[in-house]
């Protein structure tokens, strides 16, 4: 699915892929707030595995029109 700018800057659940330089660790996550959450991951201000690992870089995201959907797709990925 390809969304504009405006889509992704509004508040509509998305599942999303962060990775690392060379792609070979990934993580899956759902946010409400898509540049929000990848802005944080990017200057390392969420804690925890996409910290640990060094995942900065957006590979893949999906929007929904609603959290559970996005949590059902990310169940799907993992």
């Amino acid at each position: 699915m390809f969304c504009t700018e405006k889509e992704i800057s509004m508040k509509h659940p998305h599942i999303y892929i962060m990775a690392n330089n060379n792609n070979t660790t990934l993580y899956i996550g759902v946010t409400s707030q898509l540049p929000k959450r990848v802005h944080q991951h990017k200057l390392k201000l969420a804690p925890g595995f996409t910290n640990k690992y060094n995942l900065m870089k957006l590979v893949y995201f999906e929007s929904f029109e609603n959290m559970y959907d996005a949590i059902s797709r990310e169940k799907q990925l993992n």
